[in-house]
């Protein structure tokens, strides 16, 4: 059972950076007015959403890792600029990719301890279900940038996870 563990979270993982590729390179094509524009969403903007999956995985690579620096706000904005933005966005998909591929599954069962941004008091939890609420969570805030590229485009990448596993079922 943890084999089938490791590889779904090793899945989930490939998945992450794969989606994140699909959504950059659909926000390239936005003009910087659009790419900016508070459109009601959550984080504002197409800016501020990826800015927040940016910040969010550093929290949480943090804790999973205790390397790296947590941002102390949720809405902060890590890069001002789409292209620093997606490099660090690539650099960041390929540390989660290397710290679950590294995971064993005997590590899976293990927890973690953190202290939340907002509160000093120490958490500890099962790692499993804090693997599962993170990859949750990236893909709730993918679909926030999703929805705004289609109200800005019209049109949106392929996102759906059964379309990722399809596509690399064939490789």
């Amino acid at each position: 059972m943890q084999d089938l563990l490791k590889k779904h979270f090793d899945m989930f993982a490939r998945y992450n950076a794969w989606a994140n590729t699909r959504l950059y390179d659909a926000a390239r094509a936005l003009s910087d007015a659009d790419y900016r524009a508070d459109r009601g969403a959550f984080f504002k903007s197409v800016h501020g959403t990826l800015n927040h999956l940016l910040v969010t995985d550093r929290v949480w690579m943090c804790r999973f890792t205790g390397e790296g620096v947590a941002p102390e706000r949720l809405d902060a904005i890590l890069f001002d600029t789409f292209p620093a933005l997606e490099t660090a966005r690539r650099e960041e998909d390929a540390r989660i990719v290397a710290y679950v591929s590294g995971l064993t599954p005997e590590a899976l069962t293990g927890t973690i301890s953190y202290k939340r941004v907002s509160t000093p008091e120490l958490m500890t939890q099962p790692l499993m279900p804090a693997l599962a609420h993170w990859f949750n969570h990236q893909t709730h805030h993918r679909g926030q940038a999703h929805a705004l590229l289609t109200a800005l485009t019209g049109k949106a990448p392929e996102l759906d996870l059964l379309f990722y596993q399809r596509l690399s079922d064939k490789h």
